[in-house]
């Protein structure tokens, strides 16, 4: 069931990046009149409202296939490494080694 949830999300993902990309941004109205294209594909209004519709679909479907993969996830016991492994004690130091001589200095001439 994870696996599914997973796919959904990362679909939703890359769907979610390519519906912002496709937004116009505040200045768009201005590259119309130098010589670009008119949105007319999606009607009159352009493709604010539509795209505005799906993005907040799929950011609803994004945030609940996230909280339950994170739920999903909690529930699973013994899932993780850390969780399964044994706990050791550490070793102890080593005891300290006797400090070295000090090293005569040269007297210059």
């Amino acid at each position: 069931m994870s696996i599914f949830i997973t796919i959904i999300h990362v679909l939703t993902s890359l769907l979610i990046i390519a519906a912002v990309l496709l937004q116009s941004g505040k200045g768009a109205e201005t590259g119309v009149m130098i010589g670009g294209s008119s949105q007319s594909m999606f009607g009159a209004r352009g493709a604010t409202p539509f795209l505005t519709k799906v993005t907040v679909v799929l950011a609803t479907v994004f945030m609940v296939t996230s909280l339950s993969l994170a739920l999903i996830k909690q529930n699973t016991v013994g899932s993780s490494l850390l969780l399964n492994a044994p706990i050791q004690a550490l070793p102890a130091p080593p005891a300290p080694a006797k400090a070295p001589a000090p090293v005569p200095s040269a007297k210059k001439p």
